[in-house]
């Protein structure tokens, strides 16, 4: 009872302060106002920004009289003497480049000035919202320095800092309005299908690196902060429209348009509210890449083809095999089974287009309850739900159409001046997604059973050699007439199958993707800044439950285990310290987060921030943190069929939670059956982890079992893999903040080191016999050796490939630094550029099988030059991006992906008395079509006219 009196007692005192009320609006020397200005007490952290008219008000505890400060990017600081409640404040900027003096919140968890922040910080603000040449401001985010986007659709972007990362970047965090935006499911972010609109848009804060010692285990590679806008501060309606078109060599001109409408009302000094609507409707990017996953030069006319966005000739069998149990059934003679070659043959599959509808869609709604108590903002209570909707293709192991995709989050928070508590909670719903792969799969089944078709290929096969056809010929005369009823795109009979195939999430006759997962999450932090005054102390927490329910389908919650629910939770502390009259700030935190099937781990992190110069404008920063990564809900707990390998998590109790019948080939010396002890054999995820062979050996015993089994034995390595654990990460940083004849300028450069990393594994397990090293050499006799009756089921196909998830031993460093530069010229003209190096290093002969997949070019450079006013009312902005060529690993494919240059460009007409703005822009103006990773569509042009109109 105590100790909750105290408590109660710490959060009472932080909202009972006297209120001070200062109103006002900031303008440049134009008279024209600045939107984004950092309005804030002298000597503390309380402050505000001004609105899109330049407006602010500021409520803080403290008495007159006391002085504030107002800054903004390219301006000079200007401070006010406050003397009285209710003051009137209109304040004139002169022009200077004063970014250092911006306030942050993500680096600390409390208000600082930019030139403060013990970490990097990148920002995105207002004024960049309004002058993005991008077609969205979530898009615009990729012209900040350490950002690079992985775009899986275009709706669909994911942001890259620091490397190690695909579509699917579960080491980066998105946070809006303190709300986690990972997918339950999924466990990462999907881009802004959920996030902000343009239109309410207060804040963007990027931390690059490791985060884990204030934020948890998913902060571990960077996290995104993005902040909406208050309805106490921004009211009115607020609408914007924008209409353009896509052009792709694939997809032709397409029409593309989006608009928003936010309403924000104060209703008094005790109660607020905001709604948000957005929809966005256009034409994906059409995924044409035809050419083979598997051997580099291969098209379609090959045999075995497996094309890249093409889906169903995924389904591949040894076509000898096939003759051998043709003539075992009596159905050919046994002298035509060496007619047919010893090779793999796959069935003709679907391209992407044809199985999906190319319609890109998102719809974004949110509302808001805002509820001051006590008419200041020292205690605020906030109800917030975010509704979500769309259409998007997402890429992992296969590529996933989510189509009527939903998402939702609904937070109640406690706010304060020194304080907040939340909870919240995201669910979401797959509505009629798909995977594309087991589409077309299904979609041949559907017509043509498996065995059926080959069946009919070797018979036409066999008849064609025997009447004088190359096996060019003979394989081609083989397709045709297998081929023989196929339902072709654009048909009726075609469009009932496809129905019925996505319709059932059945494997093994559909493909729709099932999900209701949730998280249920809760944090706290209090700052002890008036209560202790030697230094400023934080503490805080947070809870989080995972409640998967993919009915089975993704993961191993089938109804007879029921669903998987598993717990996390994290406390930290942190002290802030300023010396040498204010110069030094020191800083130090510590993290401890425990989740079920894995120990504890903790986080610390120190640095040291000191300002040099006489306006202690050259800032020196360094910092040591560490960091980890908790492994996911699918590294844990997913069991999903992908076609070619069944994904595999290493939870203790995932491992029977996952089995599996399979039938059995008996084999041409018929002991397949005595081996298996049946005609089938039942295989769970303990044969997975302990009981097979490493995919590399497999593949090095295949290609040469038929010349030499002996030696192809002897190259026959079992599987020696530990169940996945936590990954780590030592981050050490060193960074320059300053300004020299008008440049601002901010070096950073960071060396990581990564143990434990998280990875894939792919294993070949025998579905009877024991994997061995080096096995006895299987002779044609029947034998009781378990490691020979391993390679009988290896012979004779009787196996089932996984992809494991595991940690590498391999110690993973990775080093990179980066140069940002900006100067306002004269005539309000900006310029900017940042140039970025990213490089890692690992010992591959420790672990030969392990991709690290770090998937960032070694070189970036972007650059932009823009005029808000470049004379009255017009603006304009040219962004240029360049990357040079860099090299793509995922479990979907691998491969090189090209330099680019990449140019946007955007022209802006204020029009004020309709206080709106009419922007004309265009992206990739080059015209180069460009990819970022393999499988999606290459991104084309795209060009927008839009109309926003503020209050």
């Amino acid at each position: 009872m105590k100790i909750y009196l105290c408590i109660l007692s710490l959060f009472i005192c932080s909202i009972t302060f006297a209120q001070t009320t200062v109103s006002g609006s900031v303008k440049d020397s134009k008279n024209e106002p600045i939107p984004g200005a950092n309005i804030k007490v002298e000597g503390e952290s309380t402050g505000t920004i001004s609105d899109g008219d330049g407006k602010f008000t500021l409520s803080t505890s403290k008495k007159p009289p006391f002085t504030i400060e107002i800054s903004s990017i390219g301006f000079g600081t200007q401070k006010v003497s406050v003397t009285s409640n209710n003051q009137k404040v209109t304040a004139v900027l002169a022009d200077e480049e004063t970014q250092l003096d911006e306030i942050v919140v993500s680096a600390s968890r409390t208000p600082e000035r930019l030139r403060e922040s013990p970490v990097t910080v990148e920002r995105f603000t207002a004024a960049d919202v309004k002058r993005t040449a991008s077609p969205t401001f979530y898009d615009g985010l990729e012209n900040l320095k350490e950002v690079q986007m992985n775009t899986s659709s275009m709706s669909f972007k994911s942001i890259n800092t620091r490397g190690f990362a695909t579509v699917a970047n579960t080491r980066f965090m998105q946070l809006v309005d303190g709300m986690d935006n990972s997918s339950p499911l999924l466990n990462f972010v999907l881009g802004n299908l959920i996030g902000v609109s343009d239109i309410d848009v207060a804040s963007v804060e990027l931390l690059p690196g490791a985060s884990s010692a204030l934020y948890g285990a998913n902060a571990f590679n960077g996290i995104l902060f993005m902040k909406s806008k208050s309805p106490f501060i921004n009211e009115g309606i607020s609408a914007y429209a924008k209409y353009g078109q896509t052009s792709q060599r694939a997809a032709g001109n397409n029409e593309y348009y989006d608009y928003g409408v936010r309403a924000a009302k104060k209703f008094n000094d005790y109660f607020a509210a905001k709604a948000n609507f957005t929809y966005m409707k256009g034409t994906e990017w059409h995924a044409t890449d035809y050419s083979d996953k598997d051997v580099a030069g291969r098209d379609r006319s090959h045999h075995n083809y497996n094309g890249m966005n093409v889906y169903g000739d995924e389904a591949s069998t040894n076509i000898r095999s096939v003759g051998q149990t043709l003539a075992g059934l009596g159905l050919i003679p046994a002298s035509a089974v060496n007619l047919l070659p010893n090779e793999n043959v796959s069935r003709t599959g679907y391209n992407e287009v044809d199985l999906t509808d190319n319609v890109v869609r998102n719809a974004k709604i949110d509302f808001s309850l805002h509820a001051r108590p006590f008419g200041n903002e020292n205690f605020e209570i906030i109800w917030q739900s975010k509704f979500g909707f769309g259409n998007s293709v997402y890429q992992g192991a296969n590529r996933y159409y989510l189509n009527g995709f939903e998402m939702q989050q609904h937070k109640l928070e406690l706010t304060g001046k020194n304080f907040f508590i939340r909870g919240y909670v995201t669910s979401e719903d797959g509505g009629n997604s798909y995977d594309m792969l087991f589409t077309g799969l299904n979609i041949n089944k559907a017509w043509k059973p498996n065995e059926t078709w080959f069946g009919e290929y070797a018979g036409a096969y066999i008849q064609s050699t025997l009447v004088g056809a190359t096996p060019a010929q003979a394989h081609a005369t083989a397709r045709n007439l297998a081929d023989t009823g196929r339902l072709i795109p654009g048909t009726p009979e075609f469009q009932a199958a496809f129905n019925d195939v996505i319709d059932n999430p059945d494997v093994l006759v559909g493909s729709k993707l099932v999900d209701n997962s949730k998280i249920y999450h809760s944090d706290a932090n209090y700052n002890f800044k008036d209560l202790i005054k030697f230094a400023e102390i934080q503490v805080g927490g947070s809870y989080r439950r995972y409640d998967l329910n993919s009915f089975g389908r993704i993961y191993t919650d089938t109804p007879q285990f029921g669903g998987i629910k598993y717990d996390e939770y994290g406390v930290y502390t942190q002290v802030q310290k300023k010396f040498l009259d204010d110069r030094l700030k020191f800083t130090g935190s510590i993290r401890y987060d425990k989740a079920d099937n894995f120990d504890g781990n903790y986080s610390p992190r120190v640095s040291l921030v000191y300002s040099a110069g006489e306006a202690k404008n050259h800032i020196f920063r360094g910092s040591f943190q560490t960091g980890f990564r908790n492994p996911t809900t699918q590294d844990q707990y997913i069991g999903f069929n992908v076609g070619n390998a069944i994904l595999l998590g290493s939870a203790p109790d995932n491992l029977t939670r996952y089995n599996e019948t399979l039938n059995i080939n008996n084999g041409t010396d018929l002991q397949g059956f005595n081996y298996a002890g049946g005609t089938t054999a039942t295989i769970d995820g303990n044969d997975a982890y302990f009981d097979s062979y490493t995919k590399e050996s497999v593949d090095a015993f295949a290609a040469l079992a038929s010349s030499n089994p002996v030696a192809a034995a002897a190259l026959l390595k079992r599987t020696d893999v530990d169940l996945v654990k936590p990954e780590t990460v030592k981050a050490f940083e060193l960074g320059y903040r300053g300004q020299y004849e008008g440049f601002n300028i901010d070096i950073n450069g960071y060396y990581n080191i990564y143990n434990n990393f998280i990875g894939n594994l792919t294993v070949i397990a025998p579905l009877y016999g024991t994997a061995q090293d080096s096995p006895v050499p299987y002779t044609g006799a029947p034998t009781t050796d378990e490691g020979t009756r391993s390679i009988h089921a290896l012979v004779n196909g009787n196996v089932r490939a996984f992809q494991l998830y595991t940690n590498t031993d391999i110690e993973i460093k990775s080093v990179g630094f980066g140069v940002g530069l900006s100067k306002k010229l004269s005539k309000n003209f900006e310029v900017s550029a940042n140039y970025n190096y990213a490089q890692f290093d690992f010992d591959q002969s420790k672990d030969p099988s392990f991709e690290a997949g770090f998937n960032t070019p070694k070189h970036r450079v972007k650059a932009s030059i823009s005029n808000d006013n470049l004379f009255k009312n017009f603006g304009f902005n040219v962004s240029a991006r360049w990357s040079d060529e860099y090299l793509w690993e995922s479990t979907f494919a691998d491969g090189m992906i090209d330099e680019v240059t990449v140019i946007d460009a955007q022209i802006s007409y204020g029009i004020p008395s309709l206080k709106s703005i009419l922007k004309v822009g265009a992206t990739n103006l080059g015209g180069t079509e460009y990819r970022q990773l393999l499988g999606p569509g290459l991104i084309g042009q795209q060009y927008f006219v839009s109309l926003t109109i503020n209050p």
